[in-house]
């Protein structure tokens, strides 16, 4: 717990910051990091952080009870933060700072639900707050500012030098991994996809034979991609190590990861992620380096790919578009005709500008917040302020091309608020630390700059990236279908009377504290989950992990 006690000194030192300047990196080899930012610090908080890259969370106060707190650009460490009685608490967990009394913000629960984890500034306590990526915060005087030093600008008229640009990014990879390696036992997970291949190819370039990879697999049909993670374990020669998760370990392993969140989390990768590191802790692996942000920077999602599709419909004549189209397809029941029903999705879909078209896919909108939650939790949020706080975003990286503002989207969502997050939840509770060397600023810098179409040229996704590392991945890594630690957690709790006596205890356990309807609960289980598990599994999924963690960590709170 790292807080401030009145007129003691606040220091959190995370990560590893890389100094640009000469003299500041010097100070840091021989004084420490401490002194390397207090000396940046005299030049003012954003010259400070223009000097500063990798990966870093620090808060440091000085003589004066001035306070300086900052992330990295994609906050892979996180600091939390809260005044009471004029003083600024800090600390890498909001649970550290809520006071027993504090009370739970019931609008971040619909955050929670909306998003499936709670989007900083925001935490589940109300007077806590949490730094955003890339933001700076300085306290001086009672008063407190918080501001952005760094959003994503795009150069999209970059050199398409293919083979230069190969050689670049193959060097800044190997950089990336050499960055993240501590000298310890050299280990990496491995799913078998392109990105946590390349991280286990890099490292055994780097150190020769003997790196450990570790992969978690599922005995449940289209879940399971070991195979992949063995071939690409041959290919690059490390020591492999396989874990099945089976439902009585989640059985187990939810509340335990409850209990340890540092707030309501819903990524149901965590718990593979989880016995992933618990594995290599066993094996006496200390760090384990991660694939987290190929996709995000290069392009790989496939959503990238579709909503490409939906923006060809802006080529289509307005008046073809207002006059017709939707009318027609929107507006009466030709719609609705089996013939006609795709296209009047993609016509729904298509004019609904970014990124409001999200939410038409997002899991709460589509089976409605009145048919989910309680009419007392209704009447206390704001139903429109998770798609305001995405517009926001969207706006950010200034005057670029749509994909790479979907691009520098997810950099906040999916891998600061989500992703990383996960990792970094599944690593602490295993007992292993984490890099991301896919997240090397070079890498970064490389990504806004590469051409557009190098990214996603047509509907190839990250065709740049693969074909890069044609000829070092093997050819079947490289068109292999995206998956990752999918869970099966749907179908399992379908057929696991354990699995789902701990899903529907906790479902209950909601509608006892006010925030989800009753009869909603019974048809989520009863119907819904049954006829599709694997769609609406994430939404027994996400309610019962928010329940889990309102027994570990509030277990009297209620709505009412």
């Amino acid at each position: 717990m790292h807080t401030r006690v009145k007129n003691q000194p606040i220091q959190i030192l995370l990560g590893r910051p890389q100094f640009r300047d000469r003299d500041l990196a010097a100070l840091a080899n021989s004084a420490g990091a401490a002194e390397a930012w207090r000396q940046a610090l005299k030049n003012g908080p954003e010259a400070a952080l223009q000097q500063v890259e990798g990966d870093f969370a620090v808060a440091l106060s000085n003589a004066d009870g001035d306070v300086f707190l900052a992330t990295d650009k994609f906050a892979t460490h996180t600091l939390c933060y809260a005044l009471i009685d004029g003083q600024l608490l800090v600390s890498p967990a909001a649970k550290d700072l809520a006071q027993p009394g504090d009370e739970i913000d019931v609008q971040a629960i619909y955050h929670y639900l909306y998003f499936h984890c709670i989007p900083s500034p925001s935490t589940i306590f109300k007077s806590v707050l949490r730094l955003p990526p890339a933001h700076y915060l300085w306290f001086s005087q009672g008063r407190i500012s918080v501001k952005p030093y760094w959003t994503p600008r795009f150069d999209e008229q970059g050199p398409a030098d293919f083979a230069a640009l190969k050689q670049t990014f193959l060097s800044h990879l190997q950089d990336g991994v050499r960055r993240q390696l501590d000298g310890s036992k050299p280990a990496c997970f491995l799913s078998g996809g392109t990105d946590s291949s390349t991280v286990a190819g890099m490292i055994a370039r780097e150190i020769g034979a003997g790196a450990d990879s570790y992969s978690i697999g599922f005995d449940a049909e289209g879940y399971d991609e070991m195979a992949y993670a063995r071939l690409a374990a041959r290919h690059f020669g490390t020591r492999h190590h396989e874990y099945y998760v089976t439902p009585d370990d989640l059985v187990r392993g939810i509340p335990e990861m409850a209990a340890h969140l540092d707030q309501p989390f819903g990524n149901s990768s965590v718990l593979p992620a989880y016995y992933c590191a618990k594995m290599a802790r066993q094996d006496g692996v200390s760090r384990l380096l991660a694939g987290d942000g190929g996709d995000e920077l290069y392009g790989g999602n496939s959503r990238y790919a579709k909503q490409r599709l939906f923006d060809m419909y802006q080529q289509v004549p307005s008046l073809l578009q207002r006059g017709l189209l939707e009318p027609l397809l929107l507006r009466t029941l030709l719609g609705k005709l089996p013939l006609l029903r795709k296209g009047a999705s993609y016509v729904e879909q298509a004019a609904t500008p970014m990124p409001d078209r999200l939410q038409l896919y997002n899991l709460i909108t589509r089976v409605g917040p009145a048919q989910v939650l309680s009419p007392e939790m209704l009447s206390r949020i704001d139903l429109a302020a998770p798609l305001r706080h995405q517009q926001a975003t969207w706006r950010e990286p200034g005057d670029c091309s749509p994909l790479n503002r979907e691009l520098a989207f997810d950099w906040r969502y999916t891998l600061a608020e989500s992703d990383l997050p996960k990792v970094r939840a599944a690593t602490a509770l295993g007992g292993v630390s984490v890099g991301f060397p896919m997240l090397d600023d070079a890498l970064l810098s490389l990504s806004l700059r590469l051409p557009v179409d190098y990214k996603l040229k047509g509907q190839q996704l990250r065709w740049f990236f693969k074909e890069a590392l044609r000829g070092f991945l093997p050819d079947e890594i490289i068109s292999k279908r995206k998956q990752g630690f999918g869970l099966p957690f749907g179908v399992w709790t379908t057929r696991t009377p354990a699995l789902r006596a701990l899903a529907e205890d906790s479902l209950h356990g909601l509608a006892d504290r006010g925030i989800v309807r009753s009869d909603y609960i019974k048809q989520l289980l009863d119907q819904q989950l049954p006829a599709h598990p694997g769609y609406y599994g994430e939404m027994v999924w996400i309610l019962m992990m928010l329940e889990q963690w309102l027994r570990a960590h509030r277990p009297h709170w209620t709505v009412r």
